[in-house]
């Protein structure tokens, strides 16, 4: 009775994948361990550059990170030093050499709750008013296609003496309906009054049998033998004429 759960965790297994893919028997906890401190290492550097979720995979030795990110060019610096620096930090800290890391671009910002709720936090450590910030990222998300959000803030809410929280939704959000893509999200904002936190909630829509939630991230199309020849012909003639 009024029991809360987590949206993701609900549906882990259902509708969502695992964001630790790795299977192991006798070290189990360890790497349960590892991979929080991995996620907290990498969340904290990479702040100002919109981390969505980080996914890690273990094939024997080797620790895979994938950081999805609404901004891969903060991650990946200039020539790719911005990941060399990453990996090399990430071994120092895991103290394991074997560690590959891929960025990888957030599709829709708007429609991503772990990113709504950074930036309605990000918003408040810059003093503007909750309920303004709050409405703003509802109107961005329902404009983006969604079917419901809703918004919770909790904390000293205009520098009040006594805490409290306040909610504010638009559309529906189904909690209890497994097929439901509910995406949350939750941020803190350290203000002068002490931490406000935020919560986010994002119902894209009713799955049908078998289908999985939307990733929400760009991927790279291969470029096929037909795309190569063009480009591989075009340098040719290049170099043919600088002769």
């Amino acid at each position: 009775m009024g029991q809360k759960t987590h949206p993701t965790g609900f549906r882990i297994g259902i509708i969502e994948p695992w964001v630790s893919q790795w299977f192991t028997k006798k070290r189990y906890a360890e790497f349960v361990a590892e991979d929080a401190k991995i996620r907290k290492f990498i969340k904290k550097k990479l702040y100002t550059a919109g981390v969505s979720r980080i996914i890690i995979t273990r094939k024997a030795q080797n620790v895979n990170i994938t950081v999805v990110t609404a901004k891969p060019g903060i991650v990946v610096g200039r020539g790719g030093q911005g990941i060399d620096e990453l990996r090399a930090s990430v071994q120092k800290f895991i103290d394991n050499k074997n560690v590959i890391i891929d960025i990888v671009e957030v599709a829709r910002t708007d429609v991503d709750a772990q990113l709504v709720a950074e930036n309605i936090a990000l918003q408040l450590e810059k003093r503007i008013a909750f309920r303004r910030a709050m409405k703003q990222a509802m109107q961005r998300t329902m404009r983006a296609g969604v079917q419901g959000i809703k918004v919770m803030v909790s904390g000293r809410l205009g520098g009040a003496e006594i805490a409290r929280s306040e909610w504010a939704k638009e559309g529906r959000i189904p909690l209890q309906t497994l097929r439901a893509d509910v995406q949350y999200g939750f941020a803190e904002a350290d203000t002068i009054m002490g931490k406000i936190g935020v919560k986010v909630w994002i119902f894209k829509g009713d799955l049908m049998p078998g289908e999985k939630a939307d990733q929400n991230i760009k991927l790279k199309k291969p470029s096929t033998a037909k795309e190569r020849r063009p480009r591989r012909e075009a340098a040719v003639k290049a170099e043919e004429t600088q002769e």
